[in-house]
């Protein structure tokens, strides 16, 4: 029955396996998220990776004057596939520290939102040493 089958199918479901199979081989999760890399005093590094891929297929039935009905229509087709991979970033983990260095972008505004936590804990700090001095 699996010949049967496969006889039924349309050319097109060929091409687009043969495109999908490819694009499965290409990309998989160590594409994304690279291997870790650790260094000497403990620190992971992991880049980070941008992936997008992009999948066509087409095809048609074309009626020569040659052919006859019973054969069916020859097909011409086609398939294509294509992947783009752009490095984002790395992921550095510390002992109580992860931060993401980005590749490209505005350096400034991340600096600026790493620094933020910090800001504000220092904040607190100097607003509790003020309460209890003005409770005296």
């Amino acid at each position: 029955m699996d010949s049967q089958q496969e006889k039924q199918s349309h050319p097109i479901e060929g091409l687009m396996k043969t495109a999908m199979q490819a694009i499965k081989e290409m990309v998989d999760v160590n594409t994304v998220v690279g291997d870790a890399v650790e260094t000497n005093d403990g620190t992971v590094i992991i880049p980070i990776s941008q992936v997008a891929c992009g999948f066509a297929a087409g095809g048609g039935e074309y009626e020569t004057i040659a052919s006859s009905k019973s054969q069916g229509m020859p097909f011409g087709g086609g398939s294509g596939a294509g992947v783009s991979v752009k490095p984002v970033g790395f992921l550095v983990v510390r002992m109580n520290d992860v931060r993401l260095i980005s590749v490209g972008g505005n350096q400034l505004a991340e600096r600026v939102v790493d620094v933020i936590p910090q800001v504000l804990d220092r904040l607190e700090n100097i607003k509790a040493k003020k309460k209890p001095a003005a409770e005296e």
